[in-house]
């Protein structure tokens, strides 16, 4: 059994077949989880990506650079990039997460990308690794913007105004729905100096912020 195995293969095949068994085990399953070696691959995940973010970005400012490496690293990410890979299909989960749908679960996946990670590492040493986060990462660190990746929508939005010297967004709740344990928020921005108004939702004020400054961006862009 070798990663290069998994549909879209990693490029890498184990000396020690039985880390990519425990790589792959979560813990729902017993003891011989990836619980460790997922430890592990956090930390060689982010080595190798601040290695290829320094060499790409040489004239970043440390602050820039640790953004990205967070926007890179974050479950999120690594989540959508072990669905790319259809990293669920060769999950080994107790029946309990099976039933409950961890194979998609992104936690899970994201985990599992790490222990993987750490797998090749202690397998084949930190350039095996390094190849392999360079394979699963293929056009991700190609085609970033740096100067907006990994910032939230209301300070991207902050930021494009105040770089037009125009007035900063307003943010209104317009109405909250449902019961207190699980409500939802519409909450508008505005831009008066754009005529530009938009409508976000969210279970949280924040979130609901968050989506109508991401739609009031949007359309601010489109003004240009």
């Amino acid at each position: 059994m070798d990663v290069g195995g998994l549909p879209g293969g990693l490029g890498y095949a184990f000396k020690q077949p039985a880390l990519l068994r425990q790589a792959l085990t979560h813990r729902s399953f017993g003891a011989a989880n990836n619980e460790r070696l997922e430890f592990l691959g956090d930390s060689v995940l982010n080595c190798a990506i601040a290695s290829s973010l320094f060499r790409l970005y040489p004239q970043l400012s440390e602050g820039e650079l640790s953004r990205l490496r967070a926007h890179l690293v974050k479950e999120q990410t690594l989540a959508e990039i072990a669905r790319r890979r259809e990293l669920g299909k060769h999950l080994v989960l107790g029946e309990g997460e099976i039933r409950s749908g961890g194979a998609d679960r992104p936690s899970i996946l994201a985990d599992t990308l790490e222990a993987l990670i750490g797998a090749v590492f202690l397998d084949g040493g930190f350039e095996a690794a390094e190849g392999v986060v360079s394979s699963l990462y293929s056009g991700h660190l190609d085609n970033l913007d740096p100067k907006t990746l990994g910032k939230d929508p209301k300070t991207l939005l902050q930021e494009y105004l105040q770089s037009r010297r125009l007035g900063l967004p307003q943010y209104n709740i317009v109405s909250t729905t449902g019961e207190a344990h699980k409500q939802l928020f519409q909450v508008e921005c505005l831009i008066p100096d754009l005529a530009v108004r938009s409508l976000g939702k969210g279970h949280s004020r924040r979130s609901a912020e968050q989506d109508a400054a991401r739609i009031a961006y949007q359309l601010a862009n489109a003004h240009v």
